[in-house]
Protein backbone atom coordinates (compact mmCIF):
# COMPACT_ATOMS: atom_id res chain seq x y z
CA UNK A 1 0.00 0.00 0.00
CA UNK A 2 2.54 2.54 0.68
CA UNK A 3 4.34 1.91 -2.88
CA UNK A 4 1.17 2.67 -4.51
CA UNK A 5 0.59 6.07 -1.82
CA UNK A 6 4.09 6.47 -3.71
CA UNK A 7 2.96 6.00 -6.99
CA UNK A 8 0.14 8.58 -6.95
CA UNK A 9 1.93 10.85 -4.65
CA UNK A 10 -1.05 10.88 -2.16
CA UNK A 11 0.17 13.97 -0.34
CA UNK A 12 -0.82 16.19 -3.59
CA UNK A 13 -4.27 15.41 -3.00
CA UNK A 14 -4.17 18.51 -0.83
CA UNK A 15 -4.57 20.37 -3.58
CA UNK A 16 -7.69 19.87 -5.14
CA UNK A 17 -9.34 17.88 -2.14
CA UNK A 18 -9.93 20.79 -0.11
CA UNK A 19 -12.11 22.56 -3.23
CA UNK A 20 -14.13 19.45 -3.99
CA UNK A 21 -15.16 20.10 -0.22
CA UNK A 22 -15.74 24.04 -1.09
CA UNK A 23 -18.72 22.62 -3.68
CA UNK A 24 -20.34 20.30 -1.96
CA UNK A 25 -20.74 22.66 0.79
CA UNK A 26 -21.51 25.41 -1.83
CA UNK A 27 -24.55 23.40 -2.81
CA UNK A 28 -25.90 22.96 0.62
CA UNK A 29 -25.36 26.17 1.49
CA UNK A 30 -26.61 28.31 -1.80
CA UNK A 31 -28.64 25.94 -3.65
CA UNK A 32 -31.17 24.78 -0.64
CA UNK A 33 -29.20 20.86 -0.97
CA UNK A 34 -29.44 18.83 1.97
CA UNK A 35 -26.63 17.23 3.88
CA UNK A 36 -25.91 13.63 3.68
CA UNK A 37 -23.15 11.59 5.09
CA UNK A 38 -23.21 8.98 2.08
CA UNK A 39 -22.85 11.19 -0.23
CA UNK A 40 -20.19 12.87 0.97
CA UNK A 41 -18.57 9.96 1.34
CA UNK A 42 -19.14 9.06 -2.03
CA UNK A 43 -17.63 12.61 -3.27
CA UNK A 44 -14.41 11.75 -1.10
CA UNK A 45 -14.03 8.19 -2.36
CA UNK A 46 -14.92 9.62 -6.48
CA UNK A 47 -11.92 11.92 -5.64
CA UNK A 48 -9.53 9.88 -4.52
CA UNK A 49 -10.28 6.92 -7.38
CA UNK A 50 -10.01 9.51 -10.05
CA UNK A 51 -6.81 11.04 -8.84
CA UNK A 52 -5.24 7.49 -8.16
CA UNK A 53 -6.23 6.48 -11.48
CA UNK A 54 -4.53 9.66 -13.20
CA UNK A 55 -1.74 9.60 -11.51
CA UNK A 56 -0.84 5.60 -12.31
CA UNK A 57 -1.40 6.70 -15.52
CA UNK A 58 0.43 9.21 -15.72
CA UNK A 59 3.26 7.45 -14.14
CA UNK A 60 2.64 4.25 -16.42
CA UNK A 61 2.92 6.27 -19.89
CA UNK A 62 5.57 8.56 -18.71
CA UNK A 63 7.64 5.64 -17.08
CA UNK A 64 10.22 5.94 -20.09
CA UNK A 65 10.19 9.36 -19.88
CA UNK A 66 10.99 9.64 -16.06
CA UNK A 67 13.89 6.78 -17.02
CA UNK A 68 15.96 9.19 -18.62
CA UNK A 69 15.38 12.19 -16.19
CA UNK A 70 17.86 12.34 -13.41
CA UNK A 71 15.35 14.23 -11.24
CA UNK A 72 12.19 11.17 -12.68
CA UNK A 73 14.28 8.19 -12.51
CA UNK A 74 13.65 7.42 -8.37
CA UNK A 75 9.84 7.21 -9.22
CA UNK A 76 8.45 3.66 -8.35
CA UNK A 77 7.98 2.36 -11.89
CA UNK A 78 11.52 3.74 -13.44
CA UNK A 79 13.31 2.06 -9.99
CA UNK A 80 11.30 -0.99 -10.42
CA UNK A 81 9.42 -0.62 -7.11
CA UNK A 82 6.19 -1.06 -9.12
CA UNK A 83 5.94 -3.12 -12.44
CA UNK A 84 4.15 -0.59 -15.33
CA UNK A 85 1.61 -4.05 -15.65
CA UNK A 86 0.80 -3.37 -12.11
CA UNK A 87 0.23 0.21 -12.31
CA UNK A 88 -1.75 0.00 -15.49
CA UNK A 89 -4.11 -2.44 -13.37
CA UNK A 90 -4.16 0.07 -10.56
CA UNK A 91 -5.47 2.22 -13.06
CA UNK A 92 -7.96 0.78 -14.46
CA UNK A 93 -9.06 -0.77 -11.25
CA UNK A 94 -9.25 3.43 -10.17
CA UNK A 95 -11.38 4.16 -13.02
CA UNK A 96 -13.49 1.36 -12.23
CA UNK A 97 -13.84 2.30 -8.44
CA UNK A 98 -14.90 5.96 -9.70
CA UNK A 99 -17.77 5.01 -12.16
CA UNK A 100 -18.96 2.67 -9.80
CA UNK A 101 -19.34 5.24 -7.16
CA UNK A 102 -21.03 7.86 -9.45
CA UNK A 103 -23.90 5.46 -9.89
CA UNK A 104 -24.87 5.63 -6.59
CA UNK A 105 -24.60 10.02 -6.51
CA UNK A 106 -27.08 10.46 -8.97
CA UNK A 107 -27.42 9.89 -13.00
CA UNK A 108 -25.95 12.84 -13.99
CA UNK A 109 -22.55 12.01 -12.12
CA UNK A 110 -22.64 8.76 -13.87
CA UNK A 111 -23.23 9.64 -17.25
CA UNK A 112 -20.60 12.22 -17.32
CA UNK A 113 -17.77 10.20 -15.49
CA UNK A 114 -16.22 9.00 -18.25
CA UNK A 115 -15.67 12.52 -19.53
CA UNK A 116 -14.71 13.42 -16.24
CA UNK A 117 -11.77 10.13 -17.09
CA UNK A 118 -11.15 11.43 -20.08
CA UNK A 119 -9.77 14.56 -19.13
CA UNK A 120 -7.75 13.16 -16.06
CA UNK A 121 -6.42 10.72 -18.17
CA UNK A 122 -5.90 12.85 -21.36
CA UNK A 123 -3.58 14.99 -19.55
CA UNK A 124 -0.57 12.31 -19.52
CA UNK A 125 -0.39 12.55 -22.99
CA UNK A 126 -0.37 16.10 -24.12
CA UNK A 127 3.45 17.16 -23.16
CA UNK A 128 3.88 15.25 -26.14
CA UNK A 129 2.56 17.61 -28.50
CA UNK A 130 1.30 20.76 -26.67
CA UNK A 131 3.06 23.39 -24.35
CA UNK A 132 -0.78 23.56 -22.93
CA UNK A 133 -0.64 20.92 -20.89
CA UNK A 134 -0.39 22.56 -18.01
CA UNK A 135 -3.89 24.07 -18.69
CA UNK A 136 -5.12 20.30 -19.12
CA UNK A 137 -3.91 19.83 -15.76
CA UNK A 138 -4.99 22.88 -14.23
CA UNK A 139 -8.52 21.40 -16.46
CA UNK A 140 -8.22 18.37 -14.71
CA UNK A 141 -8.18 18.99 -10.99
CA UNK A 142 -10.73 22.19 -11.68
CA UNK A 143 -13.40 19.54 -12.30
CA UNK A 144 -13.06 18.63 -8.07
CA UNK A 145 -15.87 21.84 -6.95
CA UNK A 146 -18.55 21.69 -9.75
CA UNK A 147 -17.99 17.83 -9.36
CA UNK A 148 -19.14 18.07 -5.86
CA UNK A 149 -21.72 21.10 -6.55
CA UNK A 150 -23.08 17.65 -8.60
CA UNK A 151 -23.14 15.42 -6.45
CA UNK A 152 -25.50 17.78 -3.79
CA UNK A 153 -27.45 19.33 -6.43
CA UNK A 154 -27.39 17.23 -10.14
CA UNK A 155 -27.27 20.80 -11.42
CA UNK A 156 -24.88 23.44 -12.83
CA UNK A 157 -24.52 26.49 -11.56
CA UNK A 158 -22.38 29.94 -11.65
CA UNK A 159 -20.83 30.14 -8.30
CA UNK A 160 -19.22 26.70 -8.50
CA UNK A 161 -17.77 27.16 -12.37
CA UNK A 162 -16.11 30.23 -10.83
CA UNK A 163 -14.16 28.05 -7.83
CA UNK A 164 -13.67 25.92 -10.86
CA UNK A 165 -12.20 28.38 -13.21
CA UNK A 166 -9.57 29.45 -10.19
CA UNK A 167 -8.60 25.96 -9.87
CA UNK A 168 -7.94 25.79 -13.36
CA UNK A 169 -6.18 28.67 -13.32
CA UNK A 170 -3.80 28.63 -9.76
CA UNK A 171 -3.12 24.90 -10.83
CA UNK A 172 -2.25 25.82 -13.90
CA UNK A 173 0.01 29.35 -12.87
CA UNK A 174 1.69 26.25 -10.16
CA UNK A 175 2.53 23.71 -12.49
CA UNK A 176 4.47 25.88 -15.29
CA UNK A 177 6.77 26.52 -11.43
CA UNK A 178 6.95 22.84 -11.01
CA UNK A 179 8.04 22.20 -14.58
CA UNK A 180 10.70 25.04 -14.76
CA UNK A 181 12.85 22.57 -13.67
CA UNK A 182 12.56 19.89 -16.67
CA UNK A 183 13.28 23.00 -19.03
CA UNK A 184 16.48 21.95 -20.80
CA UNK A 185 15.37 18.16 -20.52
CA UNK A 186 12.03 18.57 -22.33
CA UNK A 187 13.89 20.86 -25.06
CA UNK A 188 16.32 18.13 -25.44
CA UNK A 189 13.50 15.40 -25.31
CA UNK A 190 11.33 17.64 -27.86
CA UNK A 191 8.72 17.56 -24.95
CA UNK A 192 6.22 20.38 -24.67
CA UNK A 193 6.16 22.66 -22.00
CA UNK A 194 5.48 26.39 -20.99
CA UNK A 195 9.11 26.86 -20.01
CA UNK A 196 10.75 24.87 -22.68
CA UNK A 197 8.74 26.98 -25.23
CA UNK A 198 8.97 30.50 -23.96
CA UNK A 199 11.76 29.75 -21.24
CA UNK A 200 12.12 30.22 -17.70
CA UNK A 201 11.60 34.08 -17.64
CA UNK A 202 8.54 34.53 -19.49
CA UNK A 203 7.32 30.86 -18.68
CA UNK A 204 7.73 33.05 -15.29
CA UNK A 205 5.12 36.34 -16.22
CA UNK A 206 2.58 33.50 -17.85
CA UNK A 207 2.51 32.30 -14.61
CA UNK A 208 1.88 34.90 -13.04
CA UNK A 209 -1.01 36.13 -15.09
CA UNK A 210 -2.74 33.01 -14.55
CA UNK A 211 -2.51 33.33 -10.97
CA UNK A 212 -3.77 36.80 -10.96
CA UNK A 213 -6.86 35.11 -12.82
CA UNK A 214 -7.50 33.31 -9.87
CA UNK A 215 -7.32 35.47 -7.83
CA UNK A 216 -10.19 37.33 -9.41
CA UNK A 217 -12.46 33.91 -9.34
CA UNK A 218 -12.51 33.65 -5.49
CA UNK A 219 -12.50 37.58 -5.31
CA UNK A 220 -16.01 37.40 -7.74
CA UNK A 221 -18.30 35.23 -5.44
CA UNK A 222 -18.52 38.02 -2.83
CA UNK A 223 -20.55 40.02 -5.31
CA UNK A 224 -22.80 37.16 -5.76
CA UNK A 225 -23.55 35.20 -2.52
CA UNK A 226 -23.11 36.62 1.14
CA UNK A 227 -19.83 36.06 2.41
CA UNK A 228 -18.20 37.22 5.75
CA UNK A 229 -15.31 37.64 7.32
CA UNK A 230 -13.82 34.43 7.63
CA UNK A 231 -14.29 34.31 3.73
CA UNK A 232 -11.87 37.24 3.66
CA UNK A 233 -9.37 35.90 5.80
CA UNK A 234 -9.19 32.84 3.35
CA UNK A 235 -8.81 35.13 0.78
CA UNK A 236 -6.17 37.03 2.05
CA UNK A 237 -3.94 33.91 2.69
CA UNK A 238 -4.75 32.35 -0.58
CA UNK A 239 -3.35 35.43 -2.78
CA UNK A 240 -1.02 36.11 -0.05
CA UNK A 241 0.47 32.53 -0.81
CA UNK A 242 0.07 33.00 -4.42
CA UNK A 243 2.24 35.91 -4.00
CA UNK A 244 4.74 34.64 -2.08
CA UNK A 245 5.20 31.30 -4.07
CA UNK A 246 6.64 33.95 -7.07
CA UNK A 247 8.48 35.72 -4.75
CA UNK A 248 10.71 32.68 -3.88
CA UNK A 249 11.06 31.29 -7.19
CA UNK A 250 13.30 33.54 -9.87
CA UNK A 251 14.47 32.32 -13.34
CA UNK A 252 18.14 32.09 -11.91
CA UNK A 253 16.85 30.47 -8.59
CA UNK A 254 15.09 27.61 -8.59
CA UNK A 255 16.19 26.16 -5.50
CA UNK A 256 12.98 26.62 -3.49
CA UNK A 257 10.55 25.10 -6.02
CA UNK A 258 9.39 22.72 -4.28
CA UNK A 259 8.69 24.23 -1.27
CA UNK A 260 6.90 27.28 -3.52
CA UNK A 261 5.32 24.16 -5.15
CA UNK A 262 4.01 21.76 -2.30
CA UNK A 263 4.14 23.79 0.32
CA UNK A 264 2.53 27.17 -0.33
CA UNK A 265 0.08 25.67 -2.74
CA UNK A 266 -0.60 23.08 -0.02
CA UNK A 267 -1.01 26.00 3.02
CA UNK A 268 -3.45 27.77 0.19
CA UNK A 269 -6.28 25.29 -0.84
CA UNK A 270 -6.61 24.47 3.10
CA UNK A 271 -6.61 27.44 4.73
CA UNK A 272 -8.81 28.71 1.94
CA UNK A 273 -11.20 25.50 2.10
CA UNK A 274 -11.75 25.90 5.87
CA UNK A 275 -11.74 29.53 5.82
CA UNK A 276 -15.14 29.19 3.46
CA UNK A 277 -16.35 25.94 5.48
CA UNK A 278 -15.78 28.66 8.51
CA UNK A 279 -17.77 31.68 7.19
CA UNK A 280 -20.74 29.25 6.57
CA UNK A 281 -20.75 28.19 10.17
CA UNK A 282 -20.31 31.71 11.52
CA UNK A 283 -23.08 33.21 9.67
CA UNK A 284 -25.58 30.29 10.62
CA UNK A 285 -25.07 31.27 14.11
CA UNK A 286 -25.45 34.83 13.63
Amino acid sequence: MKKYFSLVTFSHTIFAMPFAFIGFFLAINTAGGEFSWLKLILMVLCMVFARNAAMAFNRYLDRDIDAKNPRTKVRDIPSGRISAKNALIFTIANCALFIGATFFINPLCFWLSPIALLVVLGYSATKRFTALCHLVLGLGLSLAPIGAYLVVTGEFAVLPVLFSLAVLCWVSGFDIIYALQDEDFDREEKLHSIPSYLGKKRALNVSNILHVFAAIFVIIPLFLTPLSLPYYVGLAVFIGMLIYQHLLVKPNDLSRVNFAFMTTNGIASVAFALCFLFDIYYRSIL
